[in-house]
């Protein structure tokens, strides 16, 4: 991890709360926002295996400087990413869904999948962190790699920051979420054995239970994959990560630690996306 990605002074604390942005006026509900200042590092697009995929890094480096203006792209027409019918992969990578299918629908679910993975709070765990890491890369990214990956989510640092001990694992009496939840995918490019897949996710991110210093908050990310066809499934080669978009908050009250604890308990997340 670099300087730049955590800053001068090393991972910034925060409770990453979810933020409401209110419109200007009631005819433009997605007008200029007006929300919380925000660190300009927010829109920096984050490149590489050695950067963490995950929510993490987003509510560990929230900061109170002013957000930097950016301008508005207009978006391209596009079709929804839509069910198409074909059967999901039954074959399975340790826990993590392969054979995906050498078409854009497949590098489409491939990188859901993978972004759930990566995602998840088995990047915590040293075993596990392993395996994701093996099954969702192609082999020669994976294992040049690994121990910088290792580095970054044993950092003392970070896993203060977000409220977790030196072994990656919550105080006593709380529970820690990490989950990404894919709402789209988007195919930016397609040559039959490489492909550019976009993701957009939100993720939940925290910890559960009375007394939480880092409650489960909401965060809106897209992720965008370079997939590569090797040894008959696709794998990453490399990503980016930004920002947004975010929708607009409704006005719905938060759950009480104890009923976000018990919603963490009792439903469990998804092993398949798409």
């Amino acid at each position: 991890m670099t300087e730049d990605q955590y800053g001068a002074d090393g991972p910034v604390g925060g409770t990453g709360q979810t933020r409401t942005r209110l419109p200007d006026s009631p005819s433009d509900p997605y007008g200029t926002p007006r929300r919380p200042a925000r660190s300009s590092r927010g829109l920096v697009t984050v490149v590489g295996v050695v950067v963490l995929l995950i929510a993490a890094i987003a509510f560990a480096n929230q900061s109170d400087e002013p957000p930097a203006d950016r301008a508005t792209d207009t978006p391209a027409a596009s079709s929804p990413t839509a069910p198409s019918g074909v059967a999901p992969v039954d074959a399975k990578n340790g826990t993590i869904p392969s054979g995906f299918a050498q078409t854009e629908q497949g590098a489409q679910s491939a990188a859901a999948n993978y972004a759930v993975a990566l995602g998840s709070d088995g990047m915590f765990d040293a075993v596990r962190r392993r395996d994701i890491v093996n099954a969702v890369y192609v082999p020669d990214v994976a294992a040049a790699n690994q121990v910088e990956v290792d580095r970054q989510y044993t950092d003392p640092g970070f896993l203060a920051a977000i409220g977790l001990d030196a072994n990656g694992k919550a105080p006593k009496g709380l529970t820690f979420i990490s989950r990404t939840n894919p709402v789209g995918t988007k195919t930016e490019k397609f040559t039959g054995d490489t492909a550019t897949v976009s993701v957009w996710q939100s993720s939940l991110f925290g910890l559960a239970g009375e007394g939480s210093k880092n409650p489960v908050s909401e965060s809106w990310f897209t992720n965008t994959f370079e997939l590569r066809w090797a040894d008959g499934d696709w794998r990453i080669t490399s990503f980016t990560q930004k920002d947004g978009p975010a929708p607009v908050g409704r006005d719905q009250a938060a759950a009480s630690a104890e009923e976000m604890a018990a919603a963490v308990s009792q439903f469990g997340g998804f092993t398949y996306a798409r």
